[in-house]
């Protein structure tokens, strides 16, 4: 199965939009809280066009299969990025195609300056969270910032200076 990742262009518009409408009711992120009810859903080419910011879509077979960004941390500090929305959709898992995504995202962290990455996820996510633990990611006992997902039960940070262990 050919895959490839590459930024989000416009017209991945409905595509990505779909996969995040797909998997999030999977995992029961619906309601109030969650990012499936951000407004940039409808519209990640342009939501992920502002400074320091990036989107992927991951194409496996010629669809659009996945994506995940970074993006400067809403009420955070200057030095850290969010990993936003990465979802894979099912057919695309299990077969390193989220550790790829995860991967990219972090490159773009690191080309944007960023010295931490913060995330929100959900306890029901383990396959997930086994793949952010696996980057190194930490977890926390509270959200950072002001991401407006109180949804989320779950929040890890990782330091990327490679001189701390990131």
């Amino acid at each position: 199965m050919p895959w490839t990742i590459r930024p989000i262009q416009p017209h991945d518009r409905s595509a990505v939009a779909a996969v995040i409408r797909t998997v999030m009711p999977e995992f029961g992120a619906v309601g109030p809280g969650f990012a499936i009810n951000d407004p940039e859903v409808d519209d990640m080419y342009v939501a992920y066009m502002r400074p320091r910011s990036a989107y992927f879509v991951l194409e496996l077979d010629g669809r659009i299969a996945g994506g995940g960004g970074i993006a400067p941390l809403e009420g955070g500090s200057a030095d850290t990025c969010e990993l936003r929305k990465m979802y894979v959709l099912p057919e695309a898992r299990g077969l390193g195609l989220g550790r790829a995504m995860l991967t990219r995202c972090l490159e773009a962290a690191v080309q944007h300056g960023f010295r931490y990455v913060y995330l929100e996820t959900l306890g029901t996510m383990t396959a997930a969270r086994r793949l952010y633990e696996a980057f190194g990611f930490e977890p926390r006992p509270t959200p950072l910032g002001a991401t407006g997902h109180f949804g989320c039960d779950a929040w890890f940070v990782k330091d990327l200076d490679v001189t701390a262990g990131g």
